[in-house]
Formats: structure tokens, sequence, C-alpha cells
């Protein structure tokens, strides 16, 4: 059941991450105003809805055995969770930690920005088969 469930969340990570988000959320979801905090939340709500999606199939066309609860508790975990990866302040203070300095400067964000995301998906998926 776990690689079903991981595939079927990156999946949709991957759709909501790339081709449904907005030119101008991926340019303002780290903003520090309320616009900002907007297109972080819109965007964040686009995972919620593409993976509750991705869950439905799931259940209907593989006919795995997932709760409503296990369900909600995962879409608000990726939701929120992402919607917190993406002010970009983790990513950067993480990037600190490690030393990483020159890689982010040079693109590196963006793949610790994706582990991040993966890795959640990897607990989600982790907890749903449980």
């Amino acid at each position: 059941m776990f690689p079903e469930l991981f595939v079927l969340l990156y999946a949709a990570h991957l759709a909501a991450d790339y081709p449904l988000q907005t030119d101008h959320q991926a340019g303002h979801k780290a903003d520090r105003c309320a616009a900002g905090w907007r297109a972080n939340l819109t965007h964040a709500g686009t995972h919620a809805a593409v993976t509750a999606l991705a869950l439905a199939v799931a259940v209907t066309v593989l006919d795995l055995s997932i709760g409503a609860l296990p369900a909600l508790l995962a879409l608000a975990w990726i939701a929120g969770t992402h919607a917190v990866i993406d002010r970009r302040w983790p990513v950067a203070r993480w990037m600190r930690f490690a030393r990483q300095e020159q890689w982010a400067q040079h693109g590196g964000a963006a793949h610790v920005d994706q582990t991040a995301h993966v890795l959640v998906l990897v607990v989600a998926a982790l907890a749903l088969t449980r």
C-alpha cells in the first residue's frame, strides 16, 4: 500500500507545484504581506484539492482502504507543511545551518525545498499505510 500511496501523493504534488501553480503564486507566496499569505494559502489549497483527488483514486480505483479521518489528517499535514516550507525561510535557515550558502546562491534552494516536500509525502504515505 505504501508504494501506491507514495506515487499518487508525489504525482499530486508535482501537478500542484508545477502545472497548477500560477506565476503570481510562485512569485509571491513567500511575501511578508496579506497578498503573500493569500498566494501561499491558495497554493497550499491547490495541494489539498489535488491530493484529495489522488486519495480518492487510491480508494476507488486501487481499492485501498483509507479511513476518512486519516485522509483528512494527511491532507492537513500535506497542505500545512507545504505552506510553511513555501514561505522559504525554513529552507534558507536549513541551508545556513548546513553551511550550504554557496549552493543556495546557485539554485540549491529549489532542490532542498523539493526534498522537504517529498519527505513530508513519505511521512503521509507511511501514516496512511499504518
